[in-house]
């Protein structure tokens, strides 16, 4: 049985914020705690988010930067379609998604995951700059499969007016290191 956090709770914030936040709230918890009672027990009180400090520090640590980046992104943006598509479909699984994958769509994928679907586009991985089109396309698809999220995933760069509107229309993009981690094959 696998463990999950709600995605709004206090801890899963933290895991997702950078390491110091939870270091801050675990020298807040003592100090409080402190004010009160005995040391050992505000140590105990400050652990949990002790221990969160040192996951999200640990997560950090393994997420490609510098010339790591740059050589898995480069990597990606040579291998053909099918190659990034079958890396792309295990990385999805890999974050708890049924995948089906699209023929002729602007979208490449269907993924599913408690209940909710949501639409994928990769085709245009390697492109060197993308405009606001391919992400209206997706948008459209996502509306008329009543789809919940739409993901972008791209190597190379996105338009000013395409962050824009992926920011006003709720489109999930997926670059940089989120892409070399999700593209990156299971140990």
């Amino acid at each position: 049985m696998k463990l999950r956090l709600h995605e709004n709770s206090l801890f899963a914030i933290l895991l997702r914020a950078h390491w110091g936040v939870s270091l801050l709230a675990a020298l807040g918890a003592f100090g409080v705690v402190r004010l009160f009672m005995h040391e050992g027990y505000a140590l105990f009180a400050a652990s949990p988010f002790i221990a969160i400090a040192a996951i999200a520090a640990w997560k950090r640590l393994r997420v490609p930067g510098g010339a790591r980046l740059e050589a898995g992104l480069a990597k990606l943006r040579g291998m053909p379609w099918e190659e990034v598509a079958a890396l792309l479909e295990e990385g999805f699984r890999r974050e708890g998604y049924a995948v089906k994958r699209l023929a002729g769509a602007p979208a490449d994928f269907e993924l599913e995951k408690a209940g909710r679907v949501s639409l994928a586009a990769a085709k245009r991985w390697k492109a060197s700059r993308t405009g606001v089109e391919p992400l209206k396309e997706l948008h459209a698809a996502a509306a008329a499969r009543e789809a919940r999220e739409c993901v972008y995933v791209f190597a190379g760069e996105l338009t000013q007016n395409a962050r824009a509107y992926a920011a006003q229309n709720g489109v999930r993009l997926v670059e940089g290191a989120e892409l070399v981690k999700l593209a990156a094959p299971a140990r």
